[in-house]
């Protein structure tokens, strides 16, 4: 299951953030998003744990819990097919993967 991290420092890293969910069962992958142009992180990532149980339960164990300063938005992540139709506004492009 793909889980959204929000509201992170700019310090957190991927060890952080794997020593957190760890907590909760395996880690399949941790992505801290980055700028493109200047490679700082931009406050938010995604975790992928195999086991849909472990991850409900990292989610409830871990939304609105602090992690270098900041209170995190944690929630199950939306698939890009999910999210591509609730886009707005804009000049009507959209960039598809």
């Amino acid at each position: 299951m793909n889980i959204y991290i929000g509201n992170m420092s700019f310090e957190t890293t991927e060890d952080n953030l794997l020593e957190a969910f760890k907590a909760f069962g395996e880690v399949s992958t941790v992505k801290i998003i980055t700028d493109n142009d200047s490679g700082r992180p931009k406050g938010f990532a995604f975790i992928e744990m195999p086991s849909k149980d472990e991850a409900q339960a990292a989610i409830s164990g871990l939304n609105g819990t602090e992690l270098n300063g900041r209170t995190l938005n944690v929630n199950g992540a939306k698939s890009k097919s999910e999210k591509s139709g609730n886009r707005s506004g804009g000049n009507g492009y959209r960039k598809t993967y």
